[in-house]
This record gives C-alpha cells, sequence and structure tokens, in this order.
C-alpha cells in the first residue's frame, strides 16, 4: 500500500446522496442499474453500478449513499455515469453500498 497526502485526499469530493430512482440497466455487459442520486445544490445525478446482487430497486430509492462526484462523465453504453457510488465487496463478490449512520442533508461532503 502507498501513503498519500492530505493534499491527495482533499483533491477527492466525496458527497452523500440520496437514490430518488433505479432503472434496470438493460444494455450493461454486467447486471447493473441506471440510479439516479439526488446530490443537493450538486444537482441529481446519474450512476451505473452493478448492485443487482444485493438489492432491488425498492431496497435502493430512498438510501442515502457516499458518492465520489470529481471524476470525468464515464460513457458506459448509452448512458454518461457521472458520480461514483462507493460501496465494500461481500464475501459472495456482491457489492454492498457506503452509506452514512443517520441522515445528513444531500450534498454534504464527506472531512
Amino acid at each position: 500500500m502507498s501513503h498519500i497526502t492530505i493534499d491527495d485526499f482533499t483533491k477527492v469530493d466525496i458527497r452523500v446522496g440520496t437514490i430518488t430512482r433505479v432503472e434496470p440497466f438493460e444494455k450493461a455487459h454486467k447486471p447493473a442499474y441506471i440510479i439516479h442520486v439526488d446530490l443537493g445544490d450538486i444537482g441529481v445525478k446519474k450512476s451505473s453500478a452493478q448492485l443487482t446482487g444485493k438489492y432491488s430497486p425498492k431496497d435502493l430509492e430512498g438510501k442515502q449513499v457516499i458518492c465520489v462526484v470529481n471524476f470525468p462523465e464515464k460513457q458506459i453504453g448509452p448512458i454518461k455515469s457521472q458520480v461514483l457510488i462507493t460501496g465494500f465487496t461481500d464475501e459472495n463478490g456482491d457489492i454492498v453500498i457506503a452509506t452514512t449512520e443517520s441522515s445528513v442533508p444531500n450534498g454534504s461532503k464527506l472531512h
């Protein structure tokens, strides 16, 4: 593992947002959803996320998630993924989303 400086960390803009809509991403190579995340003043942004192993759309809607918001947009099939929803891989290889312990305002920055 290599070390980073606090300056490196502060370059990554990590914010919390609430999932407002989840759609099946039928054109994805691996099972995925198109997820719309309300990030407060930043607006509603889309992400392609391979969360189908652990979550249904109803499980995700209304959840707060932790997102990286300053990566460049990435073209994934017919959509542009605008944010990266963070998570961890469980023992089965499924992604478990990173979230907050309690509700905070959308767009809040991770410190």
